[in-house]
């Protein structure tokens, strides 16, 4: 995922109910075949130690962009940018996420997300208004709560990859994987709980300390996570389409 920061103007206000914690104009990569923003919503309620955006996990943050601006913003794009994507932070615990999106529809662009599948009802509020979803599926469910430190996590995670799989949206399952956190044994089984969803495509995202506030975690990556070819040889033979990033 590309740098949340951007550039704000301090004496606007987003509007309550969507808070936006950063902006990239331009990415090739965070929406599949088309050229897209990046809006990252503010706030997120897991704590995954290696997330490399720890400045949107609290609610509010000290580098906000009025959304009022993003969307004028998006007016001189149309022509220019294919779509816009949601991520974060966690979209999905943004009350007003659904009005967001159908603010950047009416503007005649496509709606990506990326979420960890966090809130399984926020979502199913707003999957009929988005194009593609990348989903981060990041442990197997009995190892969430080392992941996300939260109880339950998984079940939610999982909750929201059944309504999207039973929705048709496009879907990405990824899975950022250290050494740590991802262990082989953990990518093992993940992958049989994957497939046994009925998942046959699967992202892999290995580690890189870039953000990442935890320095035991980079510590014990320092040159990021590596999977070695028979591990992945083992994960294809449960999940058969594997890529790398």
């Amino acid at each position: 995922m590309a740098d949340a920061r951007a550039p704000q103007d301090a004496a606007a206000a987003p509007p309550a109910g969507f808070h936006v914690g950063g902006l990239v104009p331009f990415t090739t990569t965070d929406y599949p075949g088309k050229l897209a923003a990046v809006v990252f919503a503010q706030g997120c309620p897991w704590r995954c130690g290696y997330c490399h955006n720890p400045h949107l996990l609290p609610p509010r943050g000290t580098d906000e962009v009025a959304w009022s601006d993003v969307l004028a913003w998006l007016d001189g794009r149309r022509g220019l940018l294919d779509a816009v994507v949601f991520s974060g932070g966690e979209p999905t615990a943004q009350s007003g996420l659904a009005d967001a999106m159908r603010a950047v529809r009416a503007k005649g662009f496509a709606v990506g997300l990326h979420t960890g599948g966090i809130y399984p009802r926020r979502l199913a509020e707003v999957v009929g208004l988005v194009d593609w979803v990348g989903l981060d599926v990041k442990a197997p469910i009995a190892a969430y709560v080392q992941v996300t430190g939260v109880a339950s996590s998984g079940l939610a995670a999982f909750a929201s990859l059944d309504l999207l799989q039973r929705a048709g949206v496009p879907l990405e399952i990824r899975t950022t994987v250290h050494p740590v956190l991802t262990p082989p044994a953990d990518l093992r089984a993940l992958a049989r709980e994957l497939a046994e969803c009925g998942v046959r495509s699967w992202v892999l995202q290995t580690f890189r300390p870039i953000g990442c506030a935890n320095d035991e975690l980079n510590a014990s990556a320092p040159a990021g996570a590596r999977l070695d070819e028979a591990l992945l040889a083992e994960l294809a033979a449960v999940v058969p389409e594997i890529a790398l990033r």
